[in-house]
């Protein structure tokens, strides 16, 4: 058959271009032996290129910001072992391949966090775009059709909204229990199932701050599946700490315990500039599942809110000793306050998880990750930044006067979230925990006059006294109304 010049001119080219040798040598180039790109010339080119700061550039003493969706590739042997890996939580030598499978930036600020939760070798942690996004993720990763979970009645209102309105609508099985307190383990126990695939703790809870028995219940939950190292398929225990943060509760240490979830938002950011959120796990398993959905449901946090993740971080330390000393002053406060029925702190002897014995919950709970043996002798402990009080009175009349409360503020700021270095207060039966039927609310401990207060680091004297202030002032101003 004659070839026509096309065919035969098309037929050399190809010859040309997968010669073995040439494919071969290009294969066995280091990148530093790859010839460059061309200097461009033109404006246009000059324009779209990307130019790069010189290698020295990378001393500088801050882990710089990396913006960039994509990466550059070895050679495409580079980039097909890039898309054909199995997802985890940190890259390895062969860098990263697309931000959406993680970037430079966001694994430096996972590590550190990491670091904090006392990750092994074989885990890691995962960032998210808020602690929602982290909590929904987490259980994504493991519940299907025909799945159970149990969650505590004080679980955070997202988190309730979700399995309400997503989880039970995809045929997963949701039980909620009081799960607080000495008894909480065998509440747990008692809603098991065959088919149980998540044990969800919320502690200290949102908003109540009472305290749960993480090692009891991860004591129940090997007992009645067996250990995870016996059996693969036994639940997962997640715990979301976000109030006492890795400063005062590592979830990880606990015997049982799987997962650990922060929404970074708060404390660990501090400073209400950002939305994040954290999933740690010494399980590969785990971390391989989760970070499947954050590639193809989620997202990770990106660049420019890792970095200010990072940098709060940094204050953690100082900012919970603060945040504890003032909030105790002021809890104090409340507790002596005539308008006041109960008030929920840990650092009170009358938190009803305080119980001052062997077996006391707070003490367990806050523990400080740091050495603390060696702080003890010089900085009082502390226990954390979170407040919860319930104002005298029944439905209606408390509901309002807790608002009232809330409003007559004037150092304290009306606001939704906590964890920052301004005080914050909120209403959880009109405002974060709205979404809950009112029975499931008042199951929970979430009173219709229950308020949230958030201590931030401001002068001690100047809350407390806006607090009574406002507390006095709708006292009075009820007095009135009733002369009138």
């Amino acid at each position: 058959m004659k070839l026509t010049n096309t065919y035969r001119t098309a037929l050399t080219v190809s010859r040309r271009l997968h010669k073995p040798s040439l494919s071969t040598t290009a294969r066995n180039l280091s990148s530093s032996d790859r010839p460059k790109h061309h200097a461009p010339t033109s404006f246009a080119t000059q324009c779209a290129t990307l130019y790069h700061p010189s290698p020295k550039a990378n001393r500088g003493l801050a882990p710089p910001i990396y913006f960039g969706s994509t990466f550059t590739l070895d050679d495409a042997d580079h980039g097909a072992r890039l898309h054909d890996k199995k997802e985890a939580a940190f890259t390895d030598g062969d860098g990263f391949v697309y931000s959406r499978w993680g970037s430079p930036t966001n694994e430096a600020c996972a590590r550190q966090i990491a670091a904090l939760e006392g990750v092994h070798e074989n885990g890691g942690t995962m960032l998210f775009g808020s602690g929602m996004s982290g909590i929904t993720s987490a259980l994504m990763s493991v519940l299907k059709a025909g799945d159970h979970a149990v969650f505590p009645y004080t679980v955070y209102g997202g988190t309730h909204e979700f399995l309400k309105e997503f989880a039970v609508h995809w045929g997963v099985e949701i039980d909620f229990i009081d799960g607080a307190g000495k008894q909480g383990p065998e509440a747990y126990r008692a809603a098991f199932r065959d088919n149980t695939k998540v044990v969800y703790c919320e502690t200290p809870a949102n908003p109540t701050c009472r305290i749960t028995d993480l090692r009891g219940v991860g004591r129940v939950v090997d007992e009645y599946f067996g250990t995870r190292e016996n059996n693969p398929n036994r639940p997962w225990v997640m715990v979301d700490g976000t109030f006492a943060t890795p400063y005062h509760q590592r979830s990880l240490d606990i015997p049982g315990v799987d997962v650990s979830i922060h929404s970074c938002t708060k404390y660990l950011g501090g400073h209400s500039d950002i939305l994040a959120g954290s999933v740690s796990s010494n399980s590969a398993d785990f971390c391989h599942g989760l970070a499947k959905v954050q590639k193809l449901i989620t997202a990770p946090l990106n660049p420019m809110d890792s970095y200010l993740l990072m940098r709060g971080i940094r204050t953690l330390d100082v900012r919970m000793q603060r945040h504890g000393e003032n909030a105790l002053k002021v809890a104090q406060m409340l507790e002596d306050h005539p308008l006041v029925d109960k008030t929920f702190y840990p650092g009170l002897q009358s938190h009803p998880d305080n119980t001052g014995d062997d077996q006391c919950l707070v003490a367990d709970a806050f523990r400080s990750g740091r050495d603390y043996a060696e702080d003890a002798s010089t900085m009082p402990q502390t226990y954390g930044g979170m407040i919860a009080f319930i104002v005298k009175g029944e439905g209606d009349i408390a509901l309002e006067r807790a608002k009232r409360v809330c409003e007559g503020l004037r150092v304290v700021n009306l606001a939704v979230s906590l964890g920052s270095v301004e005080s914050l207060v909120e209403h959880p039966a009109s405002m974060t925990h709205a979404m809950i039927p009112r029975e499931d609310r008042l199951a929970g401990g979430l009173d219709d006059g229950l308020i949230r207060i958030s201590v931030g680091i401001e002068r001690a004297s100047d809350l407390v006294e806006d607090l009574k202030s406002s507390l006095d002032r709708v006292m009075e101003s009820e007095t009135q109304e009733r002369v009138a």
